[in-house]
């Protein structure tokens, strides 16, 4: 699998001519062409914003973005505060040639789907789509790390689940913040069937998540507990590979059907549970005593 796609990969690279001097218009170069692009979709943007986007160093950007002003497609817009960071906006002539590119990339597109039927193409947009954001992950979380949860944790584990319930509102009687494991997460999830893990980059503490037994539950089933990340580690994907690692965890720990409680305003945790099958309950099972809670999921395992 791999080999296959690094070898579809380099196939696509030589069909975009990405390997080809001469760009993908005449007179633009293929990085030229992304960064007028992208100054289109956005309007006005910084340097720094187009490196984000481009996954370009700032400096590289600045080089590229003075070649084109200097060409007349590109202009430093009117600073947006600090006069320091100026955005860049394209110029009538810079449109111009982004509606070029447009119409090149158009047809290679349409040029290419003539050779697919519809549903095949709709099944290659989802399959690319798929396929770009793993990449996006994979870079962002390249130097993320799960590892089981120790002793040491314990007061960065506490101060996570404080500060991320804090962010939500999640504050007082009612809710899990209030747990007295919360204290001693380690001692806690040291007991029989139960398991939990901590994403670190270095040292540093950045999220967790983890299951135990449901109180006053069938004994099959588990509770998804205290999943939470800082805002940093959001978008890395490493919610969907905590979630996938909590999930094996739960097998091998015996269960049957792992339950979760949650937030109305936890919008993005409930997207995430749904695409690993998790459906929406009318009302909590067992007894967590976290009654402030209005979402409740279940899944088979």
């Amino acid at each position: 699998m791999i080999q296959d796609l690094r070898a579809a990969g380099r196939q696509l690279v030589r069909e975009f001519r990405a390997l080809d001097d001469r760009g993908c218009v005449p007179g633009l170069s293929f990085s030229e062409c992304h960064l007028l692009t992208e100054l289109e979709l956005r309007g006005l943007a910084t340097p720094s914003e187009l490196g984000e986007v481009m996954v370009l160093e700032k400096s590289t950007v600045s080089r590229l973005a003075k070649r084109l002003i200097g060409r007349g497609l590109v202009e430093r817009a009117p600073a947006r505060g600090d006069r320091r960071r100026r955005p860049l906006r394209l110029t009538a002539e810079g449109a111009s040639r982004v509606a070029d590119i447009h119409d090149v990339a158009g047809d290679q597109v349409r040029q290419a789907l003539s050779f697919v039927g519809p549903q095949e193409q709709a099944q290659m947009l989802a399959g690319v789509e798929r396929y770009a954001k793993a990449l996006r992950y994979a870079r962002l979380s390249g130097d993320l790390k799960i590892r089981p949860l120790r002793a040491e944790d314990n007061p960065a584990v506490a101060g996570l689940i404080r500060d991320v319930m804090t962010e939500f509102g999640a504050v007082g009687s009612g809710y899990s913040i209030e747990d007295a494991e919360v204290a001693d997460m380690f001692g806690s999830y040291r007991q029989p069937g139960a398991a939990y893990f901590v994403v670190t980059r270095g040292e540093e503490i950045l999220g967790g998540g983890g299951v135990g037994p449901l109180p006053e539950a069938d004994e099959t089933t588990c509770e998804l507990k205290k999943m939470y990340f800082r805002p940093e580690l959001r978008g890395t994907g490493m919610g969907l590979r905590l979630l996938r690692h909590c999930l094996h965890s739960a097998r091998l720990l015996g269960y049957r059907d792992c339950y979760l409680e949650t937030l109305d305003a936890m919008h993005a945790a409930r997207r995430l549970y749904r695409k690993f099958g998790f459906e929406d309950l009318d009302g909590p099972r067992g007894n967590t005593g976290h009654f402030k809670c209005n979402r409740w999921m279940l899944k088979r395992l």
